[in-house]
């Protein structure tokens, strides 16, 4: 694998990243309910962290004119460093005022730095790794996620057993230091942004990048009913369709979150250990994933079997990750190198925006149409991206030809 090292490195900083960003939700959240007593305020956390992504999403083309990439990711992780710091401070001097405005803008403003370093991140993949290693280096990365997203959260309100927020969060800032030096071992990448003294024009150059690329104009339109039809697995749903559908205690939420996120470490695993053959058969693992989280979607919203539940959860985030994979190396090999950092954020502008609208959405249907019918329409939904990768498929194969960054 080419630049081994810096895969390693870009992998182990962001690793040690994500999980202090979990530990650091959970503090925040258990800190605001303790002082507001309020599941609202509570839950105006994920909707500030998605506003502030989504603003981020908008804007970090004009950086990515500006900086190298790899000193733009790491200083992003540095401002998190500094304002988590400054946030523990705030905790141990101002906290008991009852003045808890300022945790919204410190986690606004860590949000906002995320939003410009996850497309970096996507777009750093392809200039260290050799092209034919990327759906290797993209399950790595998704089973270093998932993996960290089952076990932190779980740990993370364990931990809160053991030490109070304020700890917890001082914790988090030495992780993040952490993932600063690591970050900082990083080779510098040569990305050379196409002179455009225009601001409007930077801010469209991946909107025109997606509109030029035919595969990527279906991958859009992919993402977009995706992630409507994902916003039904937000907590809030999955809660309340375990007490009303399943008719089960609340713990039940817990088993079918971590049977999600097993199903997408194995499906991470799969691509690994059979990379070659994912790779040569991508449209296949498209089109079948998106069919099959599509029936086993409907299947979860119509049971009434809580071990069911379980197992289709499981295999709707295996088999979504069997199509995810692909089709990211898909895009990282479709267009040069220097247009997936502005490519990135444009689709990340797509999931961002459009959850946060969709789960408002997706909560008033479910008042007024049940619990369960938001299941039903979300594999209506994922139906769509059934048949838009199935009339695509010849655009969802690997074609050398395509590959502008080699």
């Amino acid at each position: 694998m080419k630049s081994n090292r810096n895969f390693i490195f870009l992998m182990l900083g962001q690793s040690v990243a994500n999980i202090g960003d979990v530990l650091y939700i959970v503090a925040v959240i258990s800190v605001l309910y303790k002082l507001t007593q309020s599941a609202t305020v509570s839950s105006f956390v994920p909707f500030s962290i998605t506003f502030a992504m989504f603003i981020s999403s908008v804007l970090t083309p004009l950086l990515i004119e500006k900086f190298n990439l790899k000193l733009l990711l790491l200083w992003s992780q540095v401002g998190k460093t500094a304002l988590l710091i400054g946030l523990g401070i705030f905790m141990i001097n101002s906290l008991n005022s009852g003045n808890y405005y300022l945790i919204f803008i410190i986690i606004v403003g860590v949000a906002l730095l995320d939003g410009c370093a996850n497309p970096i991140k996507q777009t750093l993949i392809p200039y260290y790794v050799e092209d034919n290693l990327l759906i290797k280096a993209n399950g790595i990365s998704e089973t270093l996620t998932q993996s960290i997203q089952i076990g932190t959260w779980f740990f993370g309100s364990l931990l809160l057993i053991v030490f109070n927020a304020n700890q917890l969060i001082w914790f988090v800032s030495v992780l993040f230091c952490l993932s600063c030096i690591l970050l900082s071992f990083l080779k510098k990448v040569e990305y050379e942004a196409e002179n455009q003294e225009k601001k409007w024009t930077v801010l469209t150059r991946g909107w025109k990048s997606i509109n030029n690329n035919p595969l990527l104009g279906k991958v859009v339109w992919m993402e977009f009913f995706e992630t409507v039809a994902n916003s039904v697995w937000i907590a809030a749903i999955l809660y309340v369709f375990v007490e009303k559908a399943l008719k089960v205690q609340e713990q039940w939420w817990g088993f079918i979150n971590c049977s999600f996120f097993i199903g997408l470490v194995l499906g991470s695993i799969l691509c690994i250990k059979f990379s070659r053959f994912v790779d040569e058969k991508s449209n296949v693992f498209i089109m079948t994933g998106a069919l099959t989280t599509c029936v086993c979607t409907i299947l979860f919203g119509t049971t009434s079997v809580p071990v069911m539940a379980l197992i289709l959860s499981a295999l709707i985030g295996l088999f979504g990750q069997l199509k995810n994979i692909p089709q990211q190396t898909l895009i990282q090999t479709s267009i040069s190198k220097e247009q997936l950092a502005t490519v990135y954020t444009s689709i990340g502008t797509i999931s961002t925006g459009v959850f946060g609208v969709s789960s408002l959405i997706i909560g008033l249907i479910s008042d007024y149409l049940g619990i369960r019918s938001v299941f039903i329409i979300s594999g209506i939904l994922l139906a769509i991206v059934s048949l838009i990768a199935f009339k695509n498929r010849k655009l969802f194969v690997k074609d050398d030809r395509r590959q502008l960054n080699c």
